[in-house]
């Protein structure tokens, strides 16, 4: 399988459990219930789950107003976008690191 695709599968399994995720927590939030915990969060969104997570911040205002977190989450999306830049850079390159 090539290696994009597999990656692309990869980031479209951690969004879909990363928007359920954030969904239980904002539901939990507005019972006053357990919370998942924030780094919780982030480690999904760092596993490839920040398409989603960015959905689901839309989707139920959730994690929105919060700038520590928000500063963390868009760290994060800065690393995955560095990280794909570099891949293609690379292959640009001629070095296939597929």
């Amino acid at each position: 399988m090539n290696t994009v695709l597999l990656v692309l599968i990869v980031y479209a399994v951690a969004s879909v459990i990363t928007f359920f995720v954030y969904g239980i927590d904002k539901r939990a939030a507005r019972r006053g219930r357990w919370r998942t915990p924030e780094a919780t969060l982030h480690l999904l969104e760092l596993m490839g789950g920040f398409p989603g997570a960015l959905v689901a911040q839309r989707v139920f205002r959730h994690k929105r107003g919060k700038v520590s977190y928000l500063i963390v989450f868009w760290l994060i999306v800065a690393v995955h976008i560095a990280g794909w830049a570099g891949w293609f850079w690379l292959r640009s390159r001629g070095n296939n690191t597929t």
